[in-house]
């Protein structure tokens, strides 16, 4: 009986001598970032009166965006184009308009950024100028917004890129909303 009781103690401590083995480590889930953008020019067809009455942007895990508010306005009625640009041209005169940034994507938004009634401004900057209440510190894509001007019923933005990066654009109920990706990976 002690032979019994010592070769159990002698397994228990030899089992208690191995150092334990750690599972291997298993990484936080990172934020799965939405892929497939693509980096080519998207439009929307449609267009309205309704003006645009501020511009701004918002910083999420897997991109930037930029929100347009034309309050009341049907999202079957805002039309747009969106594309890279090597050169923002300021419609009707033709002016160059300076975006900083690696790349510079073109917003259209087809709405004046004006009373139609009145011709008073709805969204009061002038052309060339930074767009109001944005300030893009901290962003991981955007690095300036300009505004372009509003010319015959559609209003032009400058949004400055650190890259010609995916984007998309959606049309909600009074807002026309355009996103960059951080990255073209899908990684956050």
């Amino acid at each position: 009986m002690i032979c019994v009781t010592l070769a159990l103690v002698g397994a228990t401590l030899t089992t208690a001598a191995v150092p334990a083995v750690a599972a291997p480590a298993v990484p936080a889930a990172a934020a799965a970032c939405p892929t497939g953008w693509g980096s080519l020019s998207k439009s929307g067809p449609g267009s309205t009166a309704t003006p645009v009455r501020d511009i701004r942007t918002g910083r999420h895990d897997c991109y930037d965006r930029m929100v347009v508010d034309l309050p009341g306005a049907a999202r079957g009625g805002l039309g747009y184009s969106v594309r890279y640009v090597d050169l923002l041209r300021q419609d009707g005169s033709g002016r160059p308009v300076p975006v900083s940034g690696g790349a510079v994507l073109e917003v259209r938004v087809a709405a004046p950024a004006y009373d139609p009634e009145s011709g008073e401004p709805t969204y009061p900057v002038r052309a060339g100028g930074a767009l109001p209440g944005v300030d893009l510190t901290g962003y991981r894509t955007f690095r300036d917004a300009r505004f372009a001007g509003s010319f015959e019923g559609e209003t032009q933005i400058g949004l400055g890129t650190r890259a010609r990066l995916p984007f998309r654009v959606l049309q909600l109920d009074g807002h026309l909303v355009v996103d960059v990706a951080h990255d073209w990976t899908g990684g956050s």
